[in-house]
């Protein structure tokens, strides 16, 4: 029983943490700053934060959502991704620990792709972009475990590669990149080497009608137009999830 307590203590504290470094990935990035450029700062006035204002989600509700010297709002995505994201950890840890056979890896592994999904999800969310490079790390990461680690069946690996890219791809083509982007595609790529086929498919239905349950209200409501742009990569990487 402690065992227990303790495992999924970990991993939601675990999830906590990840779930500030991806608010830190996501900022810095679009900012061109390098990750590696010292500590937390304050995304208003560039103050580098003490290690009490960094604590996820607590430094939040004791700062009372505003920077100690500038007073500006913190974003209040913040402390939603980082709970979020511990949630997930637990929701992950929980799946691996009722399979048949626990697997130290197979929970790594899922918890680098949720983490990766997050990051999509959350950039193209804030900015409409998906991140070239944390797809093709995602891919290399999807071939590594699945191919490498666990054997999976790589003809399933390249249909669902195929089909996921090229399902985009010819969306890309017909329309010369006016209704999706390369992002889409190379997000298609990565689905497919982490899906395989036919879990492919259901990944682009479960995008595809949370896109639908979205986007109809916001054009009932007059809140979006048909030619309004669509954060195509946020309910795919909820569809993969």
């Amino acid at each position: 029983m402690l065992e227990n307590i303790l495992y999924y203590f970990v991993l939601f504290g675990f999830g906590l943490a990840i779930g500030s470094f991806i608010n830190c990935l996501v900022w810095r990035t679009y900012n061109n700053i390098s990750v590696a450029a010292g500590r937390s700062r304050c995304v208003h006035c560039g103050r580098f934060l003490a290690w009490y204002e960094n604590i996820p989600v607590f430094s939040y509700l004791f700062l009372k959502g505003v920077c100690r010297i500038c007073q500006k709002p913190i974003p209040g995505h913040y402390p939603a991704v980082e709970l979020l994201s511990g949630f997930i950890f637990l929701a992950v840890g929980w799946l691996n620990k009722n399979y048949a056979f626990f697997s130290e890896w197979h929970l790594l592994r899922d918890l680098v792709f949720v983490s990766i999904l997050a990051v999509v999800f959350l950039y193209d969310l804030l900015y409409q972009i998906i991140l070239t490079k944390i797809i093709w790390f995602g891919a290399a990461a999807g071939v590594f475990f699945n191919i490498f680690i666990f054997h999976q069946d790589i003809y399933s690996m390249l249909i669902g590669l195929a089909v996921g890219g090229g399902f985009f791809l010819l969306q890309y083509i017909i329309s010369r990149g006016r209704w999706i982007g390369g992002g889409d595609v190379r997000l298609g790529v990565m689905m497919g080497i982490w899906l395989g086929w036919p879990n492919m498919l259901a990944a682009l239905f479960f995008a595809y009608m949370l896109g639908l349950a979205v986007s109809i209200p916001l054009l009932i409501s007059k809140n979006k137009q048909w030619t309004s742009a669509i954060p195509s990569g946020t309910f795919l990487a909820v569809g993969t999830f």
